[in-house]
């Protein structure tokens, strides 16, 4: 590109010798500079050959583009290579922030509890075995006693034992009286009577050492620690707690949930109380699920019901319990914008209740209309059929209204 400075000349007296084309370097100069020239009367003199024109307009300069440079064929660019891109949907100007596809989220993480604490059975007995053994104690004491010459005569008599005139109590009869105690005591001690839906949880020194879920009598190692727990399909009406609608308005919410004990070493000792974890995972659910007043849409109230069985089903599974359904029974609004809605639906029903009516009242405003056209019986023109409708409409309006008063 190149900046050439040009002054206007007058083209009806061209110079001898020159030629009518302009050269190439150069350019015509702009119709300013003729115009005041015409207005001047005046003539610029004609320059001689191979003699540059003087200047009439000092500062005025002008840009050429050479014509090939437009048009030339530039060379294959070298090939650069190219990150997938994602180019996003622009927004209109009505469109709500609301209505865009919504995001994947990142899964949560899942709580996990130790991993050895695996339910198993515990190794029992039949509670026969403790009963023989608390027998054998029992007797054993009985024999020591009259060994040592403690049973009274009446008593020897009565179980028709041999007289004997008794050893004393020494020390093979104390330890005989030890072992004969340990052995009615371990035998009778470890009684326990297994209950349907019931299971018990044992440890030892703080190690696990099995779950028992027998009914009946049984003989368990009185030296472990026992803690029983509930396995039947359980039945927890919460407290009202918080939650919010898809507007965001603050609710309390009373949810019913159906649930049992699946794996009773997690949920004894995975966690240190599984009600209350239970609990705490509803809470946690209804913070994240938005539910709707009830009455107003089932579909909405089911899915919400849905969500929240899923939600506190996949928190409450590492500890043990299983959940079955998570359902809100009661939901109504907050205290503190109670009030506000309550105004707020009333309008609502008013509004809708209105528009019910105008509805039926053109309706039955225009088959009137249409009836006494068609079948002939008037004939109107633009303006009494105007005056028809609006008495018809008024007519119609006052008799609803005192209908629904």
């Amino acid at each position: 590109m190149s900046t050439n400075t040009t002054s206007s000349t007058d083209s009806s007296t061209p110079s001898a010798g020159s030629s009518a084309v302009p050269s190439a370097g150069s350019s015509t100069a702009p119709s300013t500079g003729s115009s005041a020239e015409s207005s001047t009367g005046a003539r610029a003199a004609v320059p001689e050959a191979g003699t540059r024109p003087a200047r009439l307009i000092h500062n005025e300069a002008t840009t050429e583009i050479p014509v090939h440079l437009l048009f030339r064929d530039d060379p294959d660019p070298a090939p650069v290579p190219l990150r997938p891109a994602v180019v996003a949907r622009r927004q209109g100007p009505g469109e709500r922030p609301g209505t865009r596809r919504p995001v994947n989220a990142r899964p949560r993480t899942v709580p996990s509890v130790d991993p050895e604490l695996r339910e198993r059975p515990a190794r029992v007995l039949p509670g026969a075995a403790g009963v023989a053994a608390g027998l054998c104690g029992v007797a054993g004491c009985a024999a020591t006693s009259w060994w040592a010459g403690l049973v009274p005569p009446l008593a020897a008599q009565a179980l028709g034992l041999p007289a004997y005139a008794g050893a004393g109590l020494g020390p093979t009869q104390w330890a005989a009286y030890a072992a004969a105690g340990a052995l009615g005591m371990f035998g009778f001690g470890g009684l326990a009577r297994g209950r349907t839906g019931r299971a018990w949880v044992l440890g030892l020194f703080g190690r696990y050492r099995g779950t028992v879920r027998r009914t009946g009598l049984m003989w368990v190692n009185p030296l472990l620690l026992r803690r029983r727990v509930d396995v039947r399909l359980r039945h927890w009406r919460s407290e009202p707690m918080p939650a919010a609608d898809g507007n965001g308005v603050a609710l309390r919410a009373v949810t019913l949930v159906v649930w049992r004990v699946r794996d009773t070493v997690k949920a004894t000792l995975g966690v240190e109380d599984h009600e209350t974890y239970l609990r705490e995972c509803v809470e946690a659910a209804l913070a994240r699920v938005p539910v709707e007043p009830l009455g107003t849409v089932r579909s909405s109230a089911d899915v919400a019901g849905d969500t929240l069985t899923r939600l506190v089903a996949a928190d409450a599974a590492p500890v043990g319990l299983e959940v079955f359904s998570v359902r809100p029974v009661r939901v109504e609004y907050a205290p503190e914008v109670a009030a506000a809605m309550h105004r707020r639906r009333i309008a609502a029903l008013d509004a809708a209740q209105r528009a019910s009516v105008l509805t039926s009242v053109v309706d039955s405003v225009e088959d009137t209309v249409t009836r006494l056209t068609m079948r002939g019986l008037v004939e109107l023109d633009d303006y009494e059929r105007k005056v028809l409708v609006k008495d018809l409409t008024v007519a119609f309006c006052a008799g609803r209204g005192d209908t629904g008063a």
